[in-house]
């Protein structure tokens, strides 16, 4: 039996292939089981700083990504323990096979790694956005969201770097510095999407809208549903989804009209000349009455002018930020009250009647 673990194939011993096989198997078949054990470590430390973290939730985001990296982990230091037969050791183009196996294994550590960082960021993302639900603001839940996105581009960013190092074994200060030039045009070629990139930043922290708040901007007029790294999205009261850039939403005149603090409503009444003076202040009279309801916080009515066509009266009203809904509603009752109001005090609207005179000529 020693004779036979102490054989060699492929200049390595057969006791050094089954104790490696032995240990990639045992780690594959119990990864879920490791990574769960690990997961639950992981979680005591993560409950010290959140208090109330979901421990469930935690192991079911975390587990899959660190039992993937555990199990590539030990199995490309398993296997680099092993000398490369050379035999096998052929060329592929301008580089040999171990140099092609090498360079695979790094970049699925890296990449799996990675794959686990974005994982926990997700986590760390869901938790606050629970603690931000919590309070009446939204405005910290975009910033959630915009930052979970911008952490998640560094990320990648930083693993095609150590690809670029570890893999390939590029020099990446060097590379940098060689690309900068390119990079520059890069930049100039790009130029409107780092403008949206600040834009975002700016629309985070000055906050001029947020998400769920009706705007107008552009001619366009709708609920923001999210803000993104380069755009922002818009729901329009036609049910479309409508993207604008985020150098637009900051360069043009926006209007926030989840921020009004009262909506207006105008009432504009041409009457007939021949009317009394008496009805007029009769109407006024009802006018004000009409406008009295509680829903109404403020209201004024005048007699506004007098041209040769009717006498006008100008009706301005405000309440509460209402939908619009239920602002026109109240639109509506107090246009139709204001037409009963007339009817009962029989005044004629300028051109509901039209006189006819004939005048015979000399």
């Amino acid at each position: 039996m020693n004779e036979f673990m102490n054989r060699i194939w492929y200049e390595n011993m057969v006791r050094d292939y089954l104790i490696i096989g032995g240990i990639i198997l045992f780690v594959w078949f119990l990864k879920k089981f490791i990574s769960r054990y690990l997961a639950g470590l992981l979680y005591r430390l993560v409950h010290q700083v959140w208090k109330d973290v979901d421990k469930q939730s935690f192991i079911q985001l975390v587990v899959k990504p660190l039992g993937r990296f555990l199990a590539i982990l030990v199995t490309i230091v398993a296997l680099f323990k092993l000398k490369f037969p050379q035999e096998f050791n052929a060329d592929i183009y301008k580089y040999t096979v171990k140099e092609v196996i090498h360079c695979a294994g790094n970049i699925i550590l890296i990449v799996s790694f990675t794959s686990l960082l974005i994982r926990i960021i997700d986590f760390i993302a869901l938790i606050l956005e629970k603690r931000a639900n919590l309070t009446p603001d939204q405005s910290d839940n975009q910033l959630i969201v915009f930052f979970r996105d911008f952490f998640k581009v560094i990320l990648v960013i930083i693993g095609v770097m150590m690809v670029l190092r570890y893999a390939f074994g590029l020099n990446v200060g060097g590379l940098l510095t060689g690309l900068s030039i390119v990079g520059a045009a890069i930049a100039l070629a790009l130029r409107e999407s780092l403008e949206n990139l600040i834009a975002s930043f700016i629309i985070f922290f000055d906050k001029p809208f947020i998400t769920g708040d009706l705007v107008k901007v552009l001619n366009i007029t709708g609920t923001v549903e999210k803000i993104g790294l380069r755009s922002t999205r818009i729901r329009t009261d036609q049910k479309t989804l409508v993207t604008v850039p985020n150098k637009q939403m900051v360069d043009s005149v926006l209007d926030n009209l989840s921020l009004r603090s009262q909506r207006r409503g105008d009432l504009k009444l041409e009457l007939g000349l021949q009317t009394p003076a008496a009805l007029l202040e009769e109407t006024v009279t009802g006018i004000n009455r009409i406008l009295g309801r509680k829903e109404i916080e403020s209201f004024h009515v005048h007699v506004a002018d007098i041209t040769g066509q009717a006498i006008i009266i100008l009706s301005d009203y405000y309440t509460a930020p209402l939908t619009i809904q239920e602002f026109n509603t109240i639109k509506q009752e107090v246009n139709l009250q204001s037409l009963r109001l007339l009817e009962t005090l029989k005044v004629e609207l300028a051109g509901a009647s039209t006189d006819i005179r004939l005048v015979k000529g000399d």
